[in-house]
């Protein structure tokens, strides 16, 4: 099975910017990555006129539009898709996929939390994997920096994620021990 992580967390937490990071991050980590976005609205891609909404409203049950460098795909559906459904139209393709909502689902969590919101959390923690936060929680769930995208990313590979065997850390890794020294070094010398 695909692994799936899903960021949820309240309207204004951090959620989107924190999944543009992500996947730049899991990118230059040489990972194929799908982003997937849950929301409860009804969304409309498709331009009224244009072929593909025409062929929408002719009863299509599924519009593919292909162009050099880029596919798009939108699909009728009758109900509310959980992720494997949506996992079954994805393929096997990548090597992660990071989904920005479906908290109602069981795949593995990790909540963003901001002290603004209050100590209260969307998810319970039993559900969690891990929070973000930019403060502390009096929970046993693993806390993140808010901010600290290489520890998040880090995260979510060692857990989540299996490296073939034989494969050297990402240069990634690499920079985040020299930013972290770095880091360690600047608050030593402002400290004196």
């Amino acid at each position: 099975m695909l692994p799936v992580v899903s960021i949820v967390g309240r309207s204004g937490s951090g959620k989107t910017m924190l999944m543009e990071q992500l996947i730049a991050e899991f990118k230059g980590r040489g990972y194929r990555v799908a982003a997937l976005k849950h929301t409860r609205r009804p969304v409309e891609i498709d331009t009224p006129g244009k072929d593909s909404w025409r062929f929408s409203q002719a009863g299509s049950d599924a519009v593919f539009v292909s162009s050099p460098g880029r596919l798009a795909f939108t699909k009728s559906t009758d109900h509310d898709l959980d992720m494997q459904e949506v996992m079954d139209i994805l393929g096997p393709r990548f090597d992660l996929i990071l989904a920005e909502g479906f908290k109602e689902g069981a795949t593995p969590k990790i909540e963003v939390h901001r002290r603004e919101f209050g100590a209260e959390l969307l998810c319970s923690p039993g559900d969690l994997a891990a929070v973000i936060t930019d403060g502390s929680l009096e929970i046993g769930v693993t806390q993140l920096q808010w901010g600290d995208v290489l520890a998040i990313a880090d995260f979510i590979e060692g857990t989540f994620l299996s490296r073939p065997p034989g494969k050297t850390a990402p240069q990634s890794i690499r920079r985040q021990k020299d930013y972290r020294e770095d880091e360690a070094h600047r608050r030593h010398t402002d400290g004196q």
